[in-house]
């Protein structure tokens, strides 16, 4: 009895092939079916046939066994095919397993070599930013952050960079909260001002710690985001301002934020989208304790 033209759009009109026994082609095969249908909101036999490559009669016995193994769904109502329970628990295993620090290590030190500056790796923290981990420069004169160092959000390049990405409502909380301290004649203690520095800052994608903290000492930094698109820390170069020169800003920034992708991906994270960069102006308003 010939089936339905909806049953079709998920099954093939005839399957009738032997199985294939297994082989690295098959798994490729059904790896790449397994990315088709995660990049899709429920997706037709035909879709995932044609963006495959497959014929619909393989690709349709690549799907059964993902069914099988609860790494897709498929809804007989729609007819549609969609990811699956399993494939969610096994990125969370991934998810928990990451180590951040581990896997931000080598390239934090590709980026030491690039810049032949002192690479940091920092983690924020409800009223600051913690260094955690760095890879020193061979030069003489160098950074230096002993992990678990501890910085303002608004006096140090990965607080700012954080700082870009977040709601105004909550940069505004973290404001009231740790307020504006002036470390040294360069820190941005006007919140018009730091307002508009973030603005720059997330439209550019890195930020700059121009003697904010320690006189002497400029920094060049760019946000690490986690798997929902928040920032929860970010990379950066540090070094005495008669090598990090104004000059070398805009050479050093594109590195720095090309860092911090790479690291984003490792831990299985994305930048955020955030709201439009002119909304940041209303941290403007906010009144500090």
């Amino acid at each position: 009895m010939e089936t339905s033209e909806k049953r079709q759009r998920g099954r093939p009109r005839s399957f009738n092939g032997p199985s294939e026994a297994a082989s690295v082609q098959s798994l490729d095969r059904a790896l790449r079916i397994l990315a088709i249908v995660a990049e899709g909101s429920g997706l037709s036999l035909s879709e995932i046939s044609a963006q495959s490559g497959l014929a619909a009669s393989t690709a349709y016995r690549m799907l059964t066994t993902l069914e099988n193994h609860g790494m897709v769904e498929f809804d007989g109502t729609d007819q549609l095919w969609s990811i699956g329970v399993e494939t969610y628990r096994m990125g969370a295993a991934f998810l928990r397993r990451r180590k951040l620090v581990d896997r931000a290590r080598i390239v934090m030190q590709e980026l030491m070599e690039k810049t032949g500056e002192t690479a940091n790796l920092g983690v924020a923290e409800d009223d600051c930013v913690v260094f955690v981990s760095q890879v020193e420069t061979h030069q003489a004169i160098r950074a230096f952050f002993r992990p678990g160092t501890r910085s303002s959000f608004h006096a140090s390049g990965i607080g700012k960079a954080v700082l870009a990405h977040l709601d105004p409502e909550r940069v505004a909380a973290i404001l009231r909260r740790a307020g504006l301290e002036r470390f040294t004649d360069k820190t941005i203690s006007d919140i018009s001002a730091l307002a508009r520095d973030l603005v720059a800052i997330k439209h550019r994608g890195w930020s700059v710690d121009d003697e904010e903290r320690h006189p002497g000492m400029r920094c060049v930094a760019a946000a690490i985001f986690n798997e929902f698109g928040e920032p929860i820390g970010g990379v950066s170069v540090s070094g005495p301002t008669v090598r990090v020169t104004p000059e070398r800003l805009a050479d050093i920034g594109p590195l720095v934020r090309e860092a911090a992708t790479d690291i984003t991906r490792m831990i299985g994270g994305h930048s955020s989208q955030g709201a439009a960069e002119a909304s940041l102006f209303e941290v403007s308003a906010t009144r500090l304790p």
